[in-house]
């Protein structure tokens, strides 16, 4: 059974296109105030699973409740409901002839709760291309103003799909710091990304989708069992790079160190990145 009390709750949801399944029966719940991220190649079921989820699209079968409510058929209303939530989809097409101003200040009359357009236009970095029309932007100031219309609204769960590509290093960070300021304030996020220091940086839990299947929800540190994973010690020595693996690094490096004489020259200590684990668990499934 769905939880009315979680942000997201989904039972057995299942979608096909011309009798090949998009959407092969997954079971999901995501928690009021959690950054929740899905990550999967192309083709995964990533971006149909958010559409059911955002009302755009029906699932074929299962249950799902989002704010308590079915996106497909909200009863407190259509209108009610999507005052309720935040979208920045994958691309947006706007008036190109608008500034960010009149665009920002525009969508705020959509919504009863609207935050100050002109703070978030500040939040999401375009506060000297205000004045500037849509079509002069760049790809990644673009960007910026589709977070900005995700997040007029003050919305109890927002949904993020591919949130900054095209953003440069610095507006990423930056863009981070906001998302983290918005579940701080009780925001429900789920953020689709193909950035694996992205969903590391942010996600509260990860679910992995492969071939239209969830196969593991975890935190980014424990998924496919990379919190038991060994780690890989390099040092030289003689002359040659020399390789180990611990399940107990301090220890190792202790010992290392007591044998040399106190110096290991070269040394260097890693983990399995997110990454890493990532590619491994597609690549085996």
């Amino acid at each position: 059974m769905t939880s009315s009390s979680a942000a997201i709750s989904v039972r057995g949801l299942r979608k096909s296109y011309d009798g090949v399944e998009v959407v092969a029966g997954i079971d999901l719940e995501v928690a009021r105030g959690e950054i929740f991220t899905i990550l999967g190649p192309n083709g995964a079921g990533k971006s149909t699973t958010v559409e059911i989820l955002e009302g755009y699209r029906k699932a074929d079968s299962g249950e799902l409740l989002v704010l308590g409510e079915n996106p497909a058929r909200p009863a407190s209303g259509e209108r009610v409901w999507r005052n309720r939530i935040g979208i920045v989809l994958q691309s947006v097409s706007d008036a190109g002839d608008l500034t960010v101003a009149e665009t920002v200040h525009h969508f705020a009359r959509y919504y009863t709760k609207a935050k100050d357009p002109d703070h978030v236009i500040e939040l999401v970095g375009l506060t000297e291309k205000a004045h500037a029309k849509i079509e002069t932007l760049s790809g990644g100031q673009r960007r910026r103003l589709d977070v900005a219309l995700g997040i007029i609204g003050s919305p109890e769960i927002l949904f993020l799909d591919e949130p900054t590509t095209g953003f440069d290093p610095e507006a990423r960070r930056a863009f981070w710091e906001l998302i983290r300021t918005l579940r701080d304030e009780g925001t429900t996020i789920l953020l689709t990304t193909h950035y694996l220091d992205e969903a590391q940086a942010l996600a509260d839990r990860v679910a992995v989708m492969l071939k239209g299947r969830i196969i593991e929800i975890a935190t980014p540190d424990l998924l496919g069992g990379r919190g038991d994973a060994l780690a890989r010690i390099s040092w030289s020595e003689g002359g040659t790079t020399q390789h180990s693996e611990s399940s107990n690094p301090t220890a190792f490096v202790t010992q290392l160190s007591t044998r040399l004489g106190g110096e290991i020259p070269d040394l260097t200590v890693t983990r399995p990145s997110l990454e890493d684990i990532y590619l491994r668990m597609i690549g085996e499934a």
